[in-house]
């Protein structure tokens, strides 16, 4: 696999159509239930010759938040960081883990953005449509958009892109900056906020997405220290 290159005019025009057609997909109606409730987050390697380990971890539980299972998938990718496009960085490993789960999901929260991105199909709304799964994005960081700086814990502002709201953001938790919560698919704007307060428990993040992040980050150091091993360009496996 070559050293990562930053996609050429032309690639970029047919990766921003692929988008367009996800965001066509998207549906912001409320079509999900609360019987499997899912998360997956990633994780990465960087080798020294310039390909990256992209490590997704994704983990499922029941309506009482008891764990059903996990998975983990570790996929190279030569796609280099570009915030707009992370879905395709990112996204094959994160649908493999999603898809190794033994329990399908019936609402996922992703970390990434949803329909707060430039062409409404960030990393969950990208996931939400190729699974037909509905999704929320949580993300750290504000991609595009503007709001007014909430204030206290649980405080909220909607956040505004080309004069539509896409998403909220929401103070979580005493000391920590914010998070953005969005709809990516199936999932309404107002719901999308609904279910991420309902899932806080101790964390920042709801805890769907906290267990996906401490899962993979937990694989990740196993494949450092060598206790998982990696005999092949690409690995997965359910636990």
């Amino acid at each position: 696999m070559a050293p990562s290159s930053a996609p050429s005019p032309e690639e970029r025009r047919r990766l921003y159509s692929l988008q367009d057609e996800i965001a066509s997909r998207v549906a912001l109606e409320d079509r999900f239930s609360e019987e499997v409730v899912a998360g997956v987050d990633q994780a990465f390697i960087s080798g020294k010759d310039g390909r990256d380990m992209v490590i997704s971890g994704a983990v499922a539980f029941d309506s009482s938040l008891r764990l059903i299972s996990n998975s983990w998938t570790a996929l190279e990718t030569n796609f280099p960081y570009i915030p707009g496009l992370l879905s395709f960085r990112e996204g094959p490993a994160a649908l493999e883990a999603v898809q190794r789960l033994v329990t399908r999901p019936t609402l996922l929260f992703v970390d990434g953005c949803g329909i707060n991105h430039p062409l409404r199909a960030g990393l969950a709304s990208s996931i939400g449509v190729t699974l037909d799964v509905p999704t929320i994005g949580v993300s750290k960081n504000v991609l595009c958009g503007a709001f007014d700086p909430p204030g206290r814990v649980g405080d909220v502002s909607p956040l505004v892109y080309e004069g539509e709201r896409v998403g909220y953001v929401l103070i979580s938790k005493k000391g920590c900056r914010p998070i953005v919560v969005a709809p990516g698919t199936g999932v309404s704007i107002d719901s999308a906020l609904d279910l991420a307060r309902r899932y806080l428990r101790d964390h920042k993040l709801p805890e769907p997405c906290f267990a996906a992040h401490q899962h993979v980050n937990n694989v990740k150091r196993r494949i450092m220290s060598g206790e998982i091993s990696l005999p092949s360009e690409n690995s997965s496996s359910p636990e």
